[in-house]
């Protein structure tokens, strides 16, 4: 009669489902059906909508986000217009022989880029609580705002005015970092595939970069630095139709609400509903960050499901937890070694090349286009985690709870890129140029994995109502650690000539570090099973505890 009655609960179209005890696989089962429904495009009257902004969102991280990454492309037409040239001078070599040296405008150069990089990941807490507190139009008005200043700096720029490239390029950093924090909650609209969603996001974060050799290959065919700026900001008005047609005012909610409508299907609804609990017909109440309030049988209490602990975990408890420790250990070690690697990449290819420009260029030119193959790296890791969370759900059935089932799933990712940072530092620390193109494709697969890992990890372990400020304190702290990349730009350019070698050991040996967090994520998911498995043989109740992963240092 039991077995009846849930499923008569689940519908007469669950006929060939298997139920646990308690109800709760064909509760977890139904949701999942209902979030696959809507990609499905069961509700047709948003299908197109949600595409639309998926699709335009990518196009818009693919060619403005993420630019400053290709700073090495970049560099080399500065170069060629003659910014920052009062900083070389004629120097006398070993056997008497004159030539330029040119280390004072290189060290102009990385300065910019280490100044963009630092106020990239420094502004991202402030700029998370501007997303958080008023919502997605103001975040991305701002965006737009500190882009398109930055793109006239650089058009209205020149030789005898190169200082103004450090607003500039800071302009632009930090300008696209809210057009990806803006658009990675688009993967809310995607139930079973958000993670996908949001790793597929940093995918052209991190390819854009190509746009700057772009404007390398146009600057050799004649097209001037200043008119590919100016048509840059001209494409701010795209930006602006996206915010206000194709985005929501404040939030996507995660799980969606029923009748959901954001953008230019935003009529006569309010958006407060994004943010309001909502409460069912049996008078649970389920909020933003989770899903109803489960009865437990034979009780006349509700019992608080995983979701709902993690939705009313506090800000405070969040950072003051060891997932937030090791997770910006995770990200601080190899964020380090991939900037400072684009920070370096031109002296350390002309010391390479024995300064052989056209070699340079060359070499440019194809780390340039390694950066395209970002696209196509960063879904894997989203597709990694999405296709673990469905196996441990399986596997878990009632025994594991939703949260610990994601957990689970992301151990294999965060290892796989600290493996991927690895064996990127292992092979840039080898001084040996053929092996750089090798070089170029790890570090495009592990920035791909690096960032994508990051949002997925953070929407993950963390309550979705923290998420900007989280996303943004991990990455403003993270920048302190960045601040490391000048006083190693000084030893690399003035005590080692150049060479980056012994830089790169000590980094290479760091990079080991990372490996801890996946360890650590295992080790807890472990005992929560074990303290549940205790529990259950003890009292033969589903009891949840709290959830150590939250406790303080």
């Amino acid at each position: 009669m039991e077995e009846h009655r849930q499923r008569d609960t689940c519908g007469q179209d669950d006929e060939n489902l298997n139920f646990s005890p308690d109800g709760l696989t064909c509760k977890l089962i139904l949701d999942d059906r209902q979030k696959a429904k809507r990609i499905l495009g069961c509700c047709c009257e948003f299908k197109f909508c949600d595409w639309l902004t998926l699709v335009s969102g990518l196009v818009e991280c693919l060619c403005f986000a993420g630019v400053v990454f290709g700073w090495a492309s970049l560099v080399y037409v500065l170069k060629m217009d003659g910014y920052f040239s009062n900083f070389c001078v004629n120097s006398t070599g070993a056997n008497s022989s004159m030539y330029t040296d040119c280390s004072g405008q290189d060290e102009q150069f990385a300065l910019i880029f280490t100044i963009a990089s630092f106020l990239n990941s420094f502004m991202a807490f402030p700029l998370g609580h501007v997303f958080d507190r008023y919502g997605t139009m103001a975040a991305r008005i701002l965006g737009i705002t500190l882009y398109t200043t930055g793109t006239l700096l650089v058009a209205s720029s020149s030789a005898e005015m190169s200082s103004m490239l450090y607003p500039a390029v800071s302009f632009i950093d930090v300008g696209g970092i809210l057009f990806l924090m803006t658009n990675i909650q688009v993967g809310n609209l995607f139930g079973p595939f958000r993670s996908t969603v949001i790793t597929l996001y940093n995918g052209p974060y991190d390819s854009s970069s190509s746009i700057f050799l772009i404007i390398k290959v146009l600057y050799e065919r004649g097209v001037s630095l200043r008119s590919s700026f100016l048509f840059m900001s001209a494409c701010s008005i795209i930006h602006l139709l996206r915010t206000f047609l194709l985005m929501p005012k404040t939030h996507i909610p995660y799980p969606l609400p029923e009748g959901y409508t954001y953008g230019v299907s935003c009529r006569g609804r309010a958006v407060s509903t994004e943010l309001e609990e909502r409460a069912d017909s049996s008078g649970n109440v389920q909020n933003e960050g989770g899903v109803e309030g489960v009865q437990q049988e034979g009780s006349g209490q509700s019992q608080i499901t995983p979701q709902k602990a993690l939705s009313v975990a506090s800000f405070r408890s969040c950072v003051l937890s060891w997932f937030f420790a090791w997770h910006l250990l995770w990200l601080s070690v190899m964020q380090l070694r991939l900037f400072l690697f684009i920070d370096i990449l031109n002296p350390m290819l002309a010391w390479l090349t024995d300064g052989d420009s056209a070699l340079v260029s060359s070499y440019t030119n194809a780390f340039g286009l390694t950066q395209l193959c970002g696209v196509f790296c960063a879904p894997w890791n989203g597709l990694l985690l999405d296709q673990q969370r469905k196996k441990w759900r399986a596997l878990g059935g009632y025994r594991l709870t939703e949260r610990e089932a994601d957990l689970r799933s992301s151990v294999l990712s965060l290892f796989l890129t600290a493996l991927l940072g690895f064996f990127f530092s292992v092979c840039s620390t080898i001084p040996v140029l053929p092996l750089q193109y090798l070089t170029f494709v790890l570090q495009v697969a592990s920035t791909s994995f690096l960032f994508g890992g990051n949002a997925a990890f953070i929407s993950t372990a963390f309550p979705s109502c923290h998420y900007g400020k989280l996303y943004g304190l991990m990455s403003t702290l993270s920048a302190v650690v960045l601040l490391l990349q000048f006083p190693m730009l000084i030893l690399v350019n003035d005590v080692l000539q150049g060479n980056p070698l012994y830089v790169n050991i000590g980094l290479t040996v760091l990079t080991l570090l990372p490996l801890i967090h996946p360890l650590y994520v295992r080790i807890h998911c472990q005992r929560l099973a074990a303290q549940r498995d205790d529990q259950r043989d003890g009292t033969k109740l589903w009891t949840v505890y709290p959830d150590s992963g939250y406790m303080p240092f």
